[in-house]
């Protein structure tokens, strides 16, 4: 796993061999930030990364000098990763929370400018999870969701989507919150 811009770009970290997570690719995450650095100033948001596996996305919006990143994760290994990582790079601007993704949205009483979910594909409530964000009112006005998926998914016709960017087997649905 390589952080693909920013200040920490190049730092490689391996979760090893054993490691449950599916890791977003660096090629869909260079090509996702790529467009998002048109439309978003990093430098002012407010972030989340849920199901954040690795913590690839917490690393690369902190990177990229986005002073407010939370990741949530429930799988304690993952956990101890991400705090091993957060460590390594110095890291002060992302709080990491150990929880269920669906308690947690329900119970959070924030709101974020750019929110980013990559449950795993096999998930039983994966389906849930783009409702989640627009049910507990969770993204500002002007604000981004990303889910990434794979193929079997289609969320065009969700009230918020925008618009669907694929990556190899990696697919990026892209919703705005409304207002």
């Amino acid at each position: 796993m390589r952080i693909v811009g920013g200040k920490y770009k190049g730092r490689v970290f391996s979760p090893g061999k054993t490691f449950k997570a599916r890791p977003t690719t660096d090629m869909a995450k260079e090509s996702l930030f790529n467009i998002l650095q048109n439309s978003i100033d990093f430098e002012s948001i407010r972030a989340l990364d849920l199901f954040s596996g690795t913590g690839s996305i917490s690393y690369e919006l902190a990177s990229r000098g986005c002073p407010d990143v939370t990741a949530v994760e429930i799988n304690p290994a993952h956990i101890q990763f991400i705090k091993e990582v957060i460590e390594k790079l110095g890291e002060k601007n992302i709080r990491l929370v150990k929880s269920n993704v669906f308690v947690f949205t329900k119970r959070i009483n924030e709101k974020f400018d750019l929110i980013f979910a990559d449950p795993p594909y096999d998930h039983p409530k994966f389906s849930e999870v783009a409702e989640l964000i627009f049910k507990n009112d969770l993204l500002n006005p002007d604000g981004l969701f990303i889910l990434e998926h794979s193929g079997q998914f289609d969320y065009s016709k969700h009230p918020n989507f925008q618009v669907l960017r694929r990556y190899g087997s990696v697919h990026f649905s892209i919703f705005a919150a409304k207002e």
